[in-house]
């Protein structure tokens, strides 16, 4: 629905240039959208007509793949409506798509065989998703499998059904490496990339533990340290 694009990014066009995830929530917020809940990696909000939703991340470094998928597949009519996205600064992301609901358990793990199976109905889907995974594992550090959560089939409002959030960071071993190896996150993962890496919900994993974050921003900023001295070392040698 190009209207409904238009619609959502003169919305973003109101704020700042390069907003960070808490801009983007409190434009939607004040624009009448409301919290519909929150997982590990982002909050989601409803728009206040109940036709679309608002995936917010304050860090996500797989968004673009997952974006790239619904582009690429949306012929398929099995991916959610598109209408917009955008990364935000610090490396956060934002996913403007249709509202989708849950489906029960069996029929999800049915559509995920199906594409696991590359069968005829899902064909191109499954050609899609390899295609845009693939890519992913060149290219994303600690990219993890495939996502075959139930949760991540849903259906949309006149009843298909669709596939969402298949690619993501290895969440423990990337926040692992960040609190007892930050120089190989510092130098696999840019700083402007990852300013927001600890303000992740952890919705679905219990929260985050007492001093955790503290931990891991101290860890990443003696690294980003280190990284700047041997660099200024390098430098003066030339």
């Amino acid at each position: 629905m190009p209207s409904r694009s238009l619609q959502f990014e003169a919305l973003l066009q109101s704020l700042v240039d390069g907003p960070t995830h808490v801009e983007v929530e409190d434009a939607l917020r004040a624009a009448g959208w409301m919290f519909a809940g929150a997982g590990d990696w982002a909050i989601a909000l409803r728009s206040p007509d109940g036709v679309a939703a608002a995936r917010i991340s304050p860090f996500d470094p797989a968004g673009p793949y997952t974006a790239a998928l619904y582009r690429d597949a949306a012929a398929t009519g099995q991916v959610p409506a598109l209408y917009v996205h955008c990364r935000l600064a610090g490396g956060g992301d934002l996913q403007i798509m249709e509202w989708l609901d849950p489906v029960p358990e069996d029929v999800a793990e049915t559509f995920h065989r199906a594409i696991a199976d590359r069968a005829p109905e899902v064909a191109i889907l499954a050609d899609v998703i390899a295609r845009v995974h693939r890519r992913a594992q060149e290219e994303l550090p600690w990219c993890g499998p495939l996502d075959n959560n139930p949760s991540n089939v849903m259906r949309a409002a006149d009843g298909h059904l669709v596939v969402t959030d298949l690619f993501y960071a290895d969440g423990p071993n990337l926040y692992a490496a960040a609190a007892t190896d930050p120089d190989l996150v510092v130098a696999r993962i840019p700083a402007e990339e990852r300013r927001y890496i600890t303000e992740i919900p952890l919705a679905s994993s219990g929260g985050w533990q007492p001093g955790a974050k503290a931990a891991i921003q101290a860890a990443l900023l003696a690294a980003e340290r280190r990284l700047a001295s041997t660099d200024a070392s390098a430098g003066s040698e030339i």
